[in-house]
């Protein structure tokens, strides 16, 4: 529940049983007549900054991480194995991530948001430091888990927005938070592409031996020092949104309610959210995987061949498009459609976006070099990726209004960040693995099966399985999506009747209300 929802609640003039009624998990009705609640935007500013973070981090590494697995003595200079190797790196931070963000986030329940999201903050400095200097594979593998694992930010940061907000003002937050990780996603890659190899781009200003051995350290101790400067400002001006009430010495009260367990928690609702929120997050990080792949690999190895500082360029363009979209167009659009249709019609566009990378490639002239139609379809695609990204704000609201009571926030989006994170680790090496699988298949026929009609067909279907697979999964995703309720604001408990009691109008003193100050 949120602190404008509590303090609502405390000077309203609305009875026990009409207020039980009326409220669902952690949203209500918003009626006619009910005032939007203006956006805590001190709040909100400091958890952007934060927000911001997890994207530099993950995506810097995204334009070199394919030339940094060849230059390092990994793949043994073995190009068709370069995406096994990138994929697994890439996939590390959510495993770990998975394994260890439930803990924080049930551990924020308990000790409140701010210490945890500190922690998560020196975790991923930490790790940025160590993987710039990493020379060897197992070098970046402890780096990349130490990252994960340290990290609980992700999840705690939505309980904390969801307890700062309220149902008439929960649209425009959310449709921020795209904003924030599109904004990292476009400069993490612009940082990552042209502050690599710095020795060599900029020698007059990086001319020591140090930049000669380390080429891939200076963006990832640039991300790495932001890390660090916004520890230091969340210390300071991070306000606690956890309200904590002493317990009665009636414990039995109907407003005294411990932490609900996991089995309490998972509630049909929060399945249905969770799982349709999984499908999302795994397409959407196997595309982000498979993307600076395709661009990076040469054509013979059914790639474009674009440059480390291309790629950059590419994938900043596709989040800097979608992030000036999100901050526009989301609310009015979730006002006009409601969160179901703008879920479904984001999960659809996944289908002709995995369908354009053969295009592109089979556009490619016989020369192999990009031409008009290439460009054009590149563009498409950046279109159609602004489209599918207006999903992750409703599966936000989803997961936020699935949650049984104010004390299970942290759990249900723990929960929803566990699963999310394992999804997350799957798909990139999924996704670049079923790449190099494709390729390999394609450059077998082509050497064993001459050019009869049977290696033309098959080499065809082995060539694009990595597309074939996953515009079949995307189907998938579009019938689990359509399982959601058309609202999150859900008001037949009926398929709740073993979660644990809603969460009645909890008091709050006119000091508290008086001073704004937050308990923690």
């Amino acid at each position: 529940m949120s602190v404008a929802s509590l303090q609502d609640t405390g000077q309203d003039d609305i009875s026990a049983d009409q207020e039980h009624s009326e409220r669902s998990p952690l949203l209500t009705k918003t009626t006619s007549a009910r005032a939007r609640t203006p956006l805590p935007w001190r709040q909100l500013f400091v958890l952007f900054w934060i927000q911001l973070a997890e994207p530099l981090s993950a995506m810097v590494i995204y334009p070199f991480i394919n030339k940094m697995v060849i230059d390092l003595p990994i793949t043994g200079g073995d190009e068709a194995k370069m995406g096994y190797y990138a994929g697994l790196i890439e996939s590390l931070f959510s495993i770990a991530q998975a394994l260890t963000v439930l803990y924080w986030s049930r551990l924020s329940d308990r000790i409140g948001r701010k210490p945890v999201i500190l922690v998560g903050l020196f975790g991923l400095t930490l790790s940025l430091v160590l993987f710039g200097i990493s020379t060897t594979f197992t070098g970046l593998v402890i780096s990349r888990c130490l990252s994960g694992a340290l990290n609980g930010n992700a999840g705690v940061m939505k309980s904390m927005m969801g307890e700062i907000t309220d149902e008439t003002n929960v649209a425009r937050t959310m449709s921020l938070m795209p904003v924030i990780w599109n904004t990292g996603a476009t400069v993490g890659p612009i940082i990552g592409g042209w502050l690599s190899n710095p020795h060599e781009q900029f020698p007059v200003l990086f001319s020591g031996k140090f930049w000669e051995h380390y080429p891939y350290a200076l963006p990832c101790h640039v991300i790495a020092m932001y890390c660090a400067a916004t520890l230091i400002m969340s210390f300071f001006y991070l306000e606690e949104s956890l309200i904590s009430h002493p317990p009665p010495a009636d414990t039995s009260t109907p407003h005294y309610y411990t932490q609900p367990s996991l089995s309490q928690v998972l509630t049909p609702r929060v399945r249905i959210a969770v799982i349709s929120y999984a499908f999302l997050a795994f397409l959407d990080i196997a595309l982000r995987a498979l993307h600076p792949l395709f661009l990076t690999a040469s054509p013979s190895f059914g790639g474009l061949s674009l440059s480390v500082r291309a790629v950059g360029t590419c994938l900043a363009a596709f989040f800097i498009v979608s992030g000036v979209y999100q901050a526009f167009a989301f609310a009015p659009l979730y006002e006009w459609m409601g969160p179901k249709r703008i879920y479904i019609v984001s999960m659809w566009t996944f289908v002709p976006i995995y369908v354009l990378f053969p295009m592109m490639r089979a556009s490619l002239g016989s020369d192999e070099n990009l031409n008009i139609v290439t460009w054009l379809e590149l563009a498409l695609q950046i279109v159609l990726y602004t489209i599918m990204d207006m999903g992750f704000s409703s599966a936000i609201i989803y997961v936020r209004g699935s949650a049984p009571n104010a004390y299970s926030l942290g759990a249900t989006n723990g929960l929803a960040q566990t699963v999310v994170s394992i999804v997350r680790a799957v798909g990139p090496i999924s996704a670049t693995s079923l790449f190099s699988l494709s390729v390999q298949i394609s450059i077998w026929l082509q050497s064993h099966w001459g050019e009869s009609w049977k290696r033309r067909v098959v080499g065809f279907l082995g060539g694009n399985l990595i597309y074939i697979v996953f515009v079949l999964v995307s189907l998938i995703g579009v019938v689990a999506v359509m399982r959601v309720p058309e609202s999150p604001i859900v008001t037949n408990e009926a398929d709740d009747a073993e979660a644990p009691p809603r969460l009645e109008a909890m008091e709050i003193s006119s000091v508290e209300r008086g001073s704004g100050n937050i308990c923690t």
